[in-house]
């Protein structure tokens, strides 16, 4: 039986940086058009994963398997936007600055017959109180565009946040554990 072949559905660089670090090599890098605009008054958890299935469905995989996901950052039952822009990533600071918040990870993985497997990881963290001149010092840097809630955990953030519990690689993009526990049941050669 021959080995199967990965999709990524995503153009992220640290999806891609994560998956490698299963020792998987996806045969291509498809980012999937969907609308991502959340519904009325839907919820973080059904919304992180109505977006990793619908991600997963938009991308034709034909003979390979696809495994798309989505990151939300949730304060409550409000979910935070991805900050294309200085006032939304500032806006977003301010609301995480000293308080717990969740990160909701989730993954789909679309087998060739069309058949979906997915899982979720939360994540809670928590910021340290921030003042205006750290919440300066991170906009000015520019890890926050394009990044849910504002951040990236994987950067200077880091240095910001007062603990975590759940996981690291979740909060980046692509919980490990429960991604390497899909490739596996997939058949993928993971040790």
């Amino acid at each position: 039986m021959s080995e199967p072949h990965l999709i990524l559905a995503s153009a992220s660089p640290r999806r891609r940086e994560l998956i490698a670090r299963l020792g998987i090599e996806p045969s291509a890098i498809r980012a999937a058009d969907i609308d991502e605009t959340p519904l009325k008054g839907e919820l973080p958890r059904p919304y992180a994963q109505r977006m990793a299935r619908e991600k997963a469905a938009a991308v034709d995989g034909g003979t390979a398997h696809v495994l798309a996901g989505d990151t939300v950052v949730a304060l409550g039952r409000r979910i935070l936007p991805k900050a294309e822009d200085e006032a939304t990533a500032r806006q977003c600071l301010t609301l995480l600055s000293g308080r717990r918040h969740k990160v909701l990870s989730s993954i789909a993985l679309k087998y060739p017959d069309g058949t979906l497997r997915e899982r979720i990881n939360e994540t809670v963290v928590r910021f340290k109180p921030l003042s205006g001149e750290e919440i300066d010092a991170y906009i000015q840097g520019g890890e926050w565009h394009g990044k849910a809630g504002g951040y990236a955990i994987q950067g200077s953030a880091e240095g910001l946040i007062a603990w975590i519990s759940g996981s690291h690689s979740g909060v980046m993009g692509l919980p490990l554990f429960e991604t390497r526990a899909l490739l596996k049941a997939a058949g993928f050669p993971l040790g």
